[in-house]
């Protein structure tokens, strides 16, 4: 083979010799290099004799500048190992890399630890072999022998820095040395290290001979007897199962022998145990090794104490997982907390607790609340739930052991009288004397409970019911004291809501007998059918300011009102009442609707009454003339959803005229009041605006839904009838606000 190089920057054609003699063990090569070193030391520095002591050493030479990182220099044999693919100067690895050098594994020397590179960064190296894969460069017509020569070659590599500065620009050198190793000596010297690598090395290695019955261990390291315990004489004839124990995974063994049946390999992470045994996590990587037929002539395993992973991961997850059980716990307290202030009922309460947990906490639930009735307490069961709807029933009807009984010895009966939870793990198949009840005993054998746990629902020092949470047999799981605590506090909260609850039905009922008791009873007036409607509303905490009243005054009209005081409280149910008994006063003295709505303006106003309040004040008056059988209405409208007048022909007509602002809004303005002409057969309606505001509904549309109902009724439709017809078709079942509605018919008028 011809090399070049480019010792002294000209390019000079040389014969690339061998490397040296074959020689035998490591201490020739380390002589033989050591020569090559003292000859380079005894030239004394000369920059122009040191070129020509390394072009005649009897091995590959090279010199690295240390500054620059780059061989500047490379004699015949060295320029050799390149081929004449490296220009000088040149960087390390690139060198390296035209040369093909690799280390034992075959491993480019630019991806491993270089001896070439260390010492370019002036740490000695004393020896260590590398391997040259220059078979590619051999070509395709060399023999087959040349490349098997080449791609076996082995070289021994010295280097160190030179200790004082060679050339021109006073840069320091170092020098590297290459030796070949070949033949026998080339052989004996790769087992050598690689055995010493295997023996000394920390990582366990064992060989097993699957040629023999049980595939037994032929071969171990002293590091598996570190790491397990047994001596080698312990191990020796053995398959390695004899590491396994109590808790080792039969998945994971399974998985390791299926590999071993299909000649793979595979890598697996079990639980083993040592000889005293202790266990530890074994990271176990087992590979097959074929002879040149193709045949497993054996299995080498690696084995690893990763026993800290795992646990860490193992710690890591626990702790994940605690995480998300925290805020699956807060989750749910949080949706259920919401959930339960959303209804205003004991029993909406309950549902709403039910629905939230099944299945987050429990298959099957059920909630128990103490009503009083008369000053007597009684257990109602609110409400249950359960996974599957058909055992709903089971549940509701369950007795003893699920369901409170009358000696209250059970864990709801307790609850409720003593207010002491119960944490039940484990329940019995079949309770001690449920035998005798066949019907109970049907029941408890189709629920199957496994688990369950009893909390009472308390609020402001008083047991206000009980919560029952239960599994199932077979997949439920068991309750623990971490599952009581949250029910616990799930119930804390559930309490609070019921009180809220029965605070709420009693401060309402109180409101609305209020102000039902201040708005009057349908009068019976001469000439007319009257039909009133008072709805309390069922989304909200309070009742409102709206009332009406009809009266007859002493000049023979008849005066009425509707109105509506802003607010939602018994505050506003008060100042409803006080307005009212304002106006009736100043009607009764006879004033026009637009006096008389000022007049309360004034006192509402004066006296600091109420906030605001919209109101309709009209007087209905009878014709002057004897043979006279009309109405004259007379209004003055402050704020309030227009009157609605359908004629005798089903014509329909929103009054509104002189609309003016709210009752204590503002006295910058003089109302006026508006005249309509009626008839018999009219029928004037008037409502607050409870009936027109709706969630997500436009009221415009709400007053054109009551205009349309109005026109489509028959003419004859008796009043009660028709106020009743028009609440269905606005749908208030679940008003949001209180609601009044008043129909007038005039039917006819008697000459006076």
């Amino acid at each position: 083979m011809t090399g070049r190089t480019n010792g002294d920057h000209g390019e000079v054609a040389t014969e690339v010799p061998g490397l040296g003699t074959e020689t035998t063990n490591g201490a020739d090569y380390v002589a033989e290099a050591q020569r090559v070193r003292d000859s380079v030391v005894d030239a004394g520095g000369s920059r122009t004799d040191l070129p020509q002591v390394l072009h005649t050493a009897p091995a590959a030479v090279a010199l690295i500048d240390l500054g620059e990182g780059l061989v500047t220099y490379a004699n015949d044999s060295a320029a050799g190992l390149t081929g004449g693919r490296a220009t000088l100067p040149v960087e390390i690895d690139a060198w390296s890399e035209a040369a093909g050098l690799t280390d034992l594994s075959g491993r480019p020397m630019r991806d491993t630890a270089s001896p070439l590179s260390r010492v370019a960064q002036g740490i000695p190296v004393s020896g260590e072999p590398v391997a040259v894969a220059d078979a590619a460069r051999k070509g395709s017509e060399a023999s087959e022998e040349e490349r098997e020569e080449a791609e076996g070659r082995l070289l021994w590599v010295t280097g160190f820095p030179l200790s004082e500065a060679v050339n021109s620009d006073e840069r320091r050198l170092a020098l590297v040395v290459f030796l070949q190793l070949s033949g026998a000596g080339a052989q004996r010297h790769l087992e050598m290290v690689r055995d010493r690598a295997v023996v000394a090395t920390e990582l366990s290695f064992t060989i097993s001979d699957p040629a023999r019955d049980q595939n037994p261990l032929v071969w171990v390291n002293p590091a598996f007897t570190a790491l397990t315990g047994y001596e080698l004489d312990e191990v020796l004839g053995r398959n390695c199962r004899f590491l396994q124990g109590p808790n080792t995974d039969p998945a994971s063994i399974s998985r390791i022998r299926t590999a071993l049946a299909e000649e793979r390999p595979i890598t697996e992470v079990l639980l083993n145990y040592r000889r005293d045994g202790t266990a530890f996590w074994n990271q176990v990587s087992i590979t097959p090794v074929v002879d040149g037929q193709g045949r497993v002539v054996n299995f080498v395993g690696v084995q690893a104490d990763v026993t800290e992973r795992v646990m860490v991961e193992n710690e890591r997850r626990a702790a994940l997982a605690a995480a998300e059980e925290t805020r699956e716990q807060l989750r749910l307290l949080t949706e259920s907390t919401s959930a339960m202030s959303a209804s205003l009922d004991t029993t909406g309460v309950a549902d709403a607790l039910a629905r939230i947990v099944v299945p987050a906490m429990a298959d099957f639930c059920c909630v128990d609340l103490l009503d009083e009735v008369d000053d007597n307490t009684s257990v109602r069961r609110a409400a249950v739930n359960h996974r599957d709807e058909s055992k709903s029933s089971e549940v509701r009807e369950l007795g003893r052991w699920v369901s409170p009984t009358e000696d209250g010895r059970d864990p709801i009966g307790q609850a409720l009288t003593t207010g002491a939870p119960s944490l039940l793990p484990e329940l019995p198949v079949r309770p001690a004397g449920i035998a005798e009840n066949p019907d109970l005993l049907r029941r408890y054998e189709a629920l199957r409970p496994r688990s369950a746990i009893v909390v009472p629902l308390r609020a402001r020092g008083q047991v206000l019911g009980a919560l029952t949470l239960g599994t199932e047999l077979p997949y439920g799981r068991r309750y623990s004291q971490r599952d009581l605590y949250l029910a616990a506090d799930l119930a804390a909260r559930a309490g609070l809501a019921v009180d809220n609850a029965r605070l709420y039905a009693r401060e309402h009922g109180a409101a609305e007998t209020l102000q039902r008791s201040l708005l009057p009873a349908v009068p019976t007036m001469a000439g007319m059918t009257i039909a009133s409607r008072y709805l309390a509303a069922t989304d909200g905490a309070q009742v409102g300011g709206d009332w009406y009243d009809m009266l007859t005054l002493p000049d023979g009209a008849v005066g009425l009102a509707v109105g509506d005081v802003v607010g939602h409280d018994l505050r506003a149910a008060a100042a409803m009442g006080e307005l009212r008994g304002v106006l009736r006063s100043y009607a009764w003295e006879g004033l026009g609707p637009a006096d008389v709505v000022d007049r309360c303006d004034d006192v509402v106003q004066g006296l600091d009454m109420a906030a605001m309040a919209t109101a309709v004040y009209a007087r209905l008056e009878r014709g002057d003339a004897p043979d006279d059988t009309g109405w004259t209405l007379r209004y003055s409208n402050a704020g309030h959803p227009p009157p609605l007048l359908r004629r005798a022909d089903g014509a329909v007509e929103l009054l509104t005229g002189n609309l003016s602002p709210l009752i204590g809004a503002t006295r910058a303005i003089t109302r006026q009041e508006t005249s309509v002409r009626c008839g018999p057969g009219d029928l004037l309606v008037l409502h607050t605006d409870g009936l027109i505001e709706a969630p997500g509904m436009d009221p415009d549309e709400r007053t054109q839904l009551i205009v349309d109902t109005l026109a489509a009724q028959p003419l004859d439709m008796p009043v009660e009838e028709l106020c009743d017809r028009l609440l269905g078709v606005l749908g208030v079942d679940s008003l949001r606000d209180d609601a009044v509605l008043l129909a007038i018919r005039l039917d006819h008028q008697a000459p006076g």
